[in-house]
């Protein structure tokens, strides 16, 4: 089955094939969809961890970029992850890089990511955190924008 789901998203360009990738977790972390998803892939639970003062369900999580608008949280939870980053967002929306923008190293297993934080922007991914049904460890990551559309000297904070 592996062969068969690599051979499909391999003929499809990387970023489609994410796209594709997040918008099927998404649906997939919906119920009834939810508990299909974690019988069949989810990573084993494993003993909770506590580090600074969090305790995590388990050791094993998502990093950042995998989820940049925060839209498969709950598709990524049913896999058994103990934590999960979302982002690397922006505090306004923006495009990122002219596409094509990654790139597969397939003898590498690999992938060259050049996206240039495209994303849609602080005020939709923390809806979608809220919205979220994920019981584990949520990070997010936040850097300063491209553009120039903030003052100069202007602060943003946010709150989760």
């Amino acid at each position: 089955m592996y062969s068969l789901i690599r051979k499909a998203i391999f003929s499809l360009d990387p970023e489609t094939a994410h796209d594709l990738v997040i918008k099927s977790l998404h649906l997939a972390g919906k119920s009834p969809f939810q508990f299909l998803l974690n019988q069949l892939l989810a990573c084993p639970q494993g003993t909770p961890k506590q580090v600074m003062g969090i305790t995590f369900k388990n050791p094993i999580g998502l990093a950042a970029g995998a989820d940049k608008n925060a839209e498969a949280i709950d598709g990524f939870g049913a896999m058994g992850f103990g934590f999960i980053e979302v982002g690397t967002v922006t505090p306004l929306a923006q495009e990122g890089n002219a596409k094509p923008r990654q790139f597969r190293l397939v003898e590498a297993e690999g992938i060259i990511n050049r996206n240039g934080f495209n994303n849609y922007g602080i005020d939709y991914v923390v809806e979608n955190v809220k919205k979220a049904k994920f019981d584990g460890v949520i990070g997010l990551i936040l850097v300063k924008i491209k553009s120039r559309r903030l003052k100069r000297g202007k602060m943003i904070t946010y709150f989760a």
